[in-house]
């Protein structure tokens, strides 16, 4: 993935890997940038998808917003018997998500070839 066009903060791919949708981050994740992931994941959620893969390896910088997106599509795919899992924490995202306690909350991978694997190995 290209990263964000000048003046561009923050973008979302989303890609389909098996039965897992890969959503992958590119940018910094915060207050200002955060819809397009936010409805990215609804829209992913709503339309019937169980399990979802975010790769933040492309994620500079993550905020509170950020983690409550995750945490609010968590709750929503929990109902539907879904999971989210991440991959690729950079050292500062991963800190946010240690300090907020946030990364025993979710699968945490060190990227997607790993999470991927094992899906595949369940």
């Amino acid at each position: 993935m290209a990263p964000p066009a000048d003046g561009d903060r923050f973008a979302v791919e989303v890609r389909s890997e098996d039965d897992v949708l890969v959503f992958t981050l590119n940018g910094e994740l915060d207050h200002d940038t955060a819809e397009p992931l936010r409805a990215a994941l609804t829209a992913a959620v709503d339309g019937g998808a169980r399990r979802l893969l975010v790769d933040f390896s492309g994620v500079r910088f993550c905020d509170s917003t950020g983690l409550n997106v995750l945490l609010h599509s968590r709750l929503s795919l929990r109902e539907e018997g879904g999971s989210i899992e991440l991959a690729g924490l950079r050292p500062p995202v991963a800190r946010m998500f240690r300090i907020t306690g946030a990364d025993g909350i979710f699968a945490v991978h060190p990227d997607v070839a790993h999470a991927l694997a094992e899906s595949r190995h369940a």
